[in-house]
């Protein structure tokens, strides 16, 4: 889960009232939303957001989640979670690093892989979409140009 990945992008994120307990720390699982959120604005940076994908008639359910918590946020910590692309041509995996906006803390790192599945049949595809992947390849070359 270390890899950096490619295409960055990044969020912020403030720890709400009801993302806590009693002890005003953030449950475990209100970090999936975060890194859920994180990952719609990599899929919207490619051009690939719900509505491409539900056109595309291809679900992308995930089949693999890690997340190593380093220490506890609490309510009204403002965090920063970057997600970046590591793999994408058979699965889709992204590396998520979260961190303390005002620290620069690590507070948890995570990936999730996914698959292409043709909604209406259910089958899982061996690959990902055609129109995925040249969407990746477009903006790392722009992202080549640029940098």
């Amino acid at each position: 889960m270390r890899k950096a990945g490619v295409l960055p992008v990044e969020i912020g994120v403030e720890v709400p009232f009801h993302d806590v307990d009693l002890a005003r720390i953030a449950w475990h699982g209100h970090y999936l939303k975060y890194l859920e959120n994180a990952r719609w604005a990599l899929m919207d940076r490619l051009g690939y957001g719900l509505d491409t994908m539900l056109d595309s008639a291809e679900g992308w359910p995930i089949v693999d989640l890690q997340v190593k918590y380093v220490r506890a946020s609490r309510f009204g910590d403002r965090l920063r979670v970057r997600a970046a692309l590591v793999e994408w041509e058979y699965r889709l995996v992204i590396n998520y690093l979260i961190t303390d906006e005002r620290t620069g803390e690590r507070v948890a790192r995570a990936q999730t892989a996914q698959v292409a599945v043709d909604m209406p049949t259910g089958t899982m595809r061996f690959g990902l979409p055609a129109p995925f992947i040249e969407r990746v390849e477009l903006a790392l070359r722009e992202a080549a140009d640029a940098g």
